[in-house]
């Protein structure tokens, strides 16, 4: 059977390097293109998307990115423009047009009609001194050296580099107008990011009986049934005044057990480990999700105010929850 990681990894050294060439190239034409985005935005009116073919795929990519950010985007056909849904474009809009050579034909002939409306022109392009560029109020050059196809034909690296270039000129305007991670939630409400960004803590926790909890002083062998009855891997360790203290897991007694044999008849104090990870009863559901994408542990302790362990944040429940 033959391999074909070697072209792969070709491909990807091609379109990094498409990428990086791009990147050197960022200027003061990009610092433009974000003031206009947000001076259109500010004003009430939209940015509009238009490409022709593997363009027009990247730049339905690129609007659905800027409007899930806060910025009012529509994607407009450069054909079916001209046969009535021209209707959407209005005086102070700004236009995204997407175009490598900088000469599509259904591109070049949207021009006229779409400069009859006070608008401004920003292009994508591989090549600054084309019809495009010249009728543009700012060009973002997307030039890479070569295309992965080995006849430097498809449109492979230089779609990616337009891809990103839109990328980062969303994250730009959604710096530039101060867009939080409320203002995401609100706009993803049903999926998985908006339920992390909307839910709180509090909603997803275990708590109660479900929530595992023993004094410093408590035997090994006695927290492990504690751990049993809620069905858990972890029990939080509490001091004399119900504070968070440490934690003791599943984990932690199999690592025991191969060099304590008198384990079971320890402490909490003895053999718990201090200062775990803890998060706000009342912090975002997705503090927890980072928690848990960034620390390799299966069980995230909520407390409250005065760092009680009122509940606790199940690795295994996030997928049930649609979460991660």
């Amino acid at each position: 059977m033959p391999t074909h990681h070697a072209r792969a990894r070709e491909v990807f050294r091609i379109e990094l390097a498409g990428l990086r060439a791009v990147e050197r190239r960022l200027d003061a034409q990009f610092d433009r293109a974000v003031g206009l985005a947000v001076d259109t935005i500010k004003a009430g009116r939209k940015l509009i998307v238009v490409g022709i073919g593997k363009s027009g795929i990247i730049g339905r990519k690129i609007a659905a990115t800027l409007s899930s950010t806060g910025t009012t985007t529509v994607v407009l056909d450069a054909v079916d423009a001209l046969h009535g849904d021209l209707g959407i474009v209005a005086d102070g809009d700004l236009v995204l047009a997407l175009s490598y050579s900088g000469e599509s034909d259904e591109l070049l002939n949207l021009l006229p009609a779409l400069k009859r409306f006070s608008v401004r022109l920003v292009a994508f392009t591989g090549s600054p001194r084309s019809t495009l560029a010249r009728h543009s109020d700012v060009v973002l050059n997307v030039r890479v050296p070569r295309e992965a196809c080995p006849f430097n034909l498809a449109p492979t690296a230089s779609t990616t580099a337009t891809l990103v270039m839109g990328d980062a000129l969303a994250m730009a305007v959604l710096d530039a107008r101060g867009f939080k991670e409320r203002d995401f939630a609100h706009r993803h409400p049903s999926g998985a990011i908006g339920r992390a960004l909307l839910l709180r803590v509090a909603d997803i926790m275990r708590d109660g009986t479900r929530n595992p909890v023993a004094p410093a002083s408590m035997k090994v062998k006695e927290a492990l049934l504690t751990m049993t009855q809620a069905r858990s891997g972890s029990v939080s360790v509490v001091d004399a005044r119900g504070r968070l203290t440490g934690v003791f897991t599943d984990g932690d007694l199999r690592r025991r057990m191969t060099t304590d044999d008198g384990v079971l008849a320890r402490t909490l104090r003895e053999v718990m480990t201090r200062r775990p990870v803890s998060v706000r009863e009342d912090a975002l559901a997705v503090e927890a999700v980072r928690i848990f994408n960034e620390l390799n542990i299966d069980d995230v302790i909520v407390v409250n105010a005065r760092r009680e362990p009122v509940g606790l944040v199940d690795s295994q429940d996030l997928p049930r929850l649609k979460l991660m």
